[in-house]
């Protein structure tokens, strides 16, 4: 059944250390989880891993900023006004729920999202309640804000929001960052932490949180310079892309290239197909299922719209369907826009010519033998606040206000004069695109779990196994003892603590028969477990046994630290052992 895997895999998080409910003691609140153990230790693995494309390889460096943030902030991107999601309000139990999740469930439209509230309630007047049962009839939908709001000092004079994502830090960020960068593009920044959303009725347990992680990279680039640097790098990488066309039509996804795909006019341009690539090889090298995995494109009226393109990357789970796990969008320069309109500052870049360009151009040019006497010492400040002025932005009067200092100061036409000039133009100052890839780290470790999970039946019995890539294991090795007496256990030890110094997470386990501890470390993901017995006192060599073939071998304990990290690596194939 469908609905039983869920419940396998979240019985085994939760029995084993990987995932459970929040402060049980005081009854808990959905929408929030804490990680075990084993649960911390693989998701720090899994934005490691993030790291090694990102930050490692793809040069963009990391920032941390506050998880709350002052209003202002969330008035410039749009939070404030428009970040919420349609609500209604069961007629006959009083539960609250998200309209367009109840009526993509119900089966009556497969984007929901995208509908306005008026068409929402009429898909909903026929749709049982998803908690009493009973058709819902007439209802009022409406807007319900996801942002939590705080006070950011006493008296409550200061407003400010738990943040609802990780970027707008690196916006607010950007004259700083763009001075780290030397002053040029493209260039990107990352950042892994906590977002928060007040979802309106999480019942999906890791798949909709009030308290989440995110991994975000923003890449600033030029506008009109599209054209990926290192684009050969995934020109030829071929996957199943889902295009609105396709969907529209109701047919499925076509394997293609990238090359091909920026061609065809399947993706917008060599940047968004780049990170569609990188991806797609993250998500396989962390434990995603091929064959449940796609990318979809946005429909054109799901897309926002000052985006250029926008894909999710979708795993599919056996209780929840297709379920986002990543973003990757083109949201052209939107963001950076609304902040300095907002900010009042550039948030742009100067971009020098190759060689000077001289042009004619209409200036509002200062009087300067008026201003002087009128302004005396100030009338410099004054000149040059005039000749910032746009031309086309007086009015047919004459007369325009500058402010110097603070102060508003009115500028008559006979203070200037606005004429052709002759310049020489250095370069241009142009506001950034941002390509962004945004990846959900709870959704996409909950995926892995279901994907690895498996129960097999063997010749003595049953085992379950998650098959957890190495890299992600929370335990990479498990060492055993064959039996705790005769110099193994101390042997044992030292095993572990070689392997520990090595950078490998090992585990000791002498408890139980020896077949009972290697189904505990196959049901928790171990990839490899060691085994000491009478012959590693004699000749110093152990048994080395792999989690998915269940296969042993047997090798010499002074190759047993460098053959694992081998091993975790993928280095090497336990077959090329054997």
């Amino acid at each position: 059944m469908a609905g039983d895997v869920y419940e396998r895999v979240m019985d085994l998080a939760r029995r084993r250390g990987f995932v459970w409910p929040t402060s049980e003691a005081y009854g808990a609140v959905a929408g929030f989880i804490d990680y075990g153990p084993l649960g911390a230790m693989m998701k720090r693995r899994i934005e490691d891993t993030w790291r090694n494309f990102f930050v490692i390889r793809e040069g963009f460096y990391e920032i941390e900023c506050p998880t709350i943030g002052q209003e202002a902030i969330y008035v410039a991107s749009g939070h404030v006004k428009g970040f919420t999601d349609k609500m209604f309000q069961c007629p006959h139990c009083g539960e609250f729920f998200r309209a367009d999740h109840v009526v993509e469930n119900g089966g009556h439209c497969e984007h929901a999202a995208a509908l306005d509230e008026e068409s929402l309630a009429r898909e909903l007047a026929e749709i049982p309640c998803p908690v009493c049962n009973e058709t819902i009839g007439e209802v009022t939908v409406f807007g319900f804000s996801l942002m939590f709001r705080t006070s950011i000092g006493p008296g409550s004079q200061r407003t400010g929001y738990l943040r609802p994502e990780t970027a707008q830090g690196i916006f607010t960020d950007f004259a700083r960052l763009l001075r780290f960068y030397r002053d040029k593009l493209p260039f990107g920044v990352t950042q892994i932490g906590k977002s928060y959303r007040n979802e309106i009725s999480p019942r999906q347990g890791m798949i909709r949180l009030r308290e989440f992680t995110q991994a975000e990279a923003e890449i600033f680039v030029h506008p009109d310079r599209k054209e990926h640097p290192d684009f050969d790098r995934y020109a030829d990488y071929r996957m199943p892309l889902l295009g609105y066309p396709a969907q529209l039509a109701g047919t499925g996804a076509t394997e293609m290239s990238m090359a091909e795909a920026v061609r065809s006019g399947t993706v917008a341009n060599e940047y968004v197909a780049y990170y569609l690539a990188l991806t797609h090889e993250f998500l396989m090298r962390v434990g995603i299922s091929p064959d449940r995995l796609r990318f979809r494109q946005h429909l054109p009226d799901e897309r926002a719209h000052y985006a250029e393109d926008c894909w999710d990357a979708e795993c599919l789970s056996d209780r929840f369907g297709w379920v986002e796990t990543v973003g990757i969008a083109d949201r052209t320069d939107y963001d950076l826009r609304a902040h300095a309109s907002h900010s009042g500052e550039p948030f742009t870049v100067f971009i020098q010519y190759p060689e000077p360009i001289r042009r004619t151009e209409t200036r509002v040019v200062p009087r300067m033998g008026a201003l002087g006497p009128r302004f005396r010492g100030s009338a410099k400040a004054i000149a040059e606040a005039i000749a910032a002025t746009d031309p086309a932005s007086i009015p047919g009067d004459g007369g325009f206000v500058v402010t110097v200092g603070g102060n508003a100061i009115e500028i008559g036409p006979e203070l200037y004069d606005v004429r052709e000039v002759e310049v020489e133009v250095q370069g241009e100052e142009v506001m950034p695109h941002v390509i962004e890839p945004s990846y959900g780290i709870d959704r996409i470790l909950y995926s892995i779990l279901e994907h690895s999970f498996g129960e097999e039946q063997l010749e003595d019995g049953s085992r379950t196994v998650l098959h957890l890539p190495p890299a992600i294991a929370p335990i990479q090795v498990a060492v055993f003892p064959l039996m705790s007496r005769d110099g193994m256990d101390g042997l044992a030890l030292e095993i572990v603590r070689e392997l520990k110094s090595s950078g490998l997470m090992a585990e000791y386990d002498d408890s139980g028969a020896i077949g009972r501890r290697y189904r505990r470390q196959d049901e928790i993901g171990t990839p490899f477990a060691v085994t000491v017995d009478y012959d590693s006192l004699e000749d110093g060599t152990v048994t080395l046994r792999d989690r998915d073939t269940m296969r042993q071998v047997r090798l010499p304990r002074s190759r047993l630290a460098l053959t694992c990290i081998e091993l975790c690596t993928g280095r090497l194939r336990f077959n090329d052992l054997e």
